[in-house]
C-alpha cells in the first residue's frame, strides 16, 4: 500500500511539472512576407547559373528600411550588389519595393538551350566569352540576353541569343 501511494505521488508530481513546463513555452510569432515576388517570378523563370540566382535573391530580399542608406526624405534609392561573376544595380521606392534592375554577368554557365543552339548552328565554333544581361522593369517585365563571342581558329564572331537559345 505504501508503494502504491508513493507511485501515485510521483505520478502527480511528474505530470504536474510536465504540465507546468508545457504551459510556459511561448513560441514567437511567424511573419511571412512576399517581398518583391514579381521580380523573383520573372528572373527565376528558366535556367540560370547558381551565382546569378543567389545574387538575384539577395536583391529581392534586401530590406531597404533597415539598411544604413534609408532616410525618410528620399523617394527612390539605387543600390548596387556585386559578386565576382557580375553585378546588379537595383532601384527601390521609399517603401522598399523593387522598381527596376540592370544586371550584367560575365562567363556564367549557359542554359542548355543556348549552348545546344550554338553547337547546332555553328559547328566547329567554341564559345570564348559570354555576357548575360538582364533588364527588369516592374511595369514592363523582363528582358534576358546572352551576348556570346565565338571562335573558330583565328576567326571570331559575336552573336546574341535570348534565354531560349533563339538568335536575335
Amino acid at each position: 500500500m505504501k508503494h502504491l501511494k508513493l507511485i501515485l505521488i510521483l505520478i502527480v508530481f511528474t505530470t504536474g511539472f510536465a504540465l507546468k513546463s508545457e504551459a510556459q513555452i511561448v513560441l514567437p510569432e511567424v511573419k511571412i512576407e512576399a517581398i518583391n515576388y514579381k521580380y523573383l517570378n520573372s528572373v527565376e523563370a528558366g535556367a540560370v547559373a547558381l551565382p546569378v540566382k543567389r545574387l538575384q535573391r539577395e536583391v529581392a530580399a534586401f530590406d531597404l528600411k533597415t539598411s544604413e542608406f534609408y532616410e525618410d526624405e528620399y523617394d527612390s534609392y539605387f543600390i548596387s550588389f556585386y559578386i565576382p561573376e557580375g553585378e546588379i544595380l537595383a532601384a527601390y521606392d521609399k517603401d522598399g519595393n523593387l522598381l527596376r534592375t540592370a544586371e550584367k554577368y560575365k562567363n556564367v554557365k549557359l542554359p542548355t538551350e543556348v549552348a545546344s543552339t550554338v553547337a547546332q548552328k555553328y559547328p566547329g565554333w567554341t564559345i570564348a566569352k559570354d555576357v548575360y544581361l538582364v533588364s527588369y522593369y516592374e511595369s514592363k517585365g523582363i528582358t534576358k540576353v546572352y551576348k556570346l563571342v565565338l571562335e573558330n581558329g583565328t576567326k571570331r564572331m559575336r552573336i546574341k541569343t535570348n534565354e531560349f537559345g533563339d538568335i536575335i
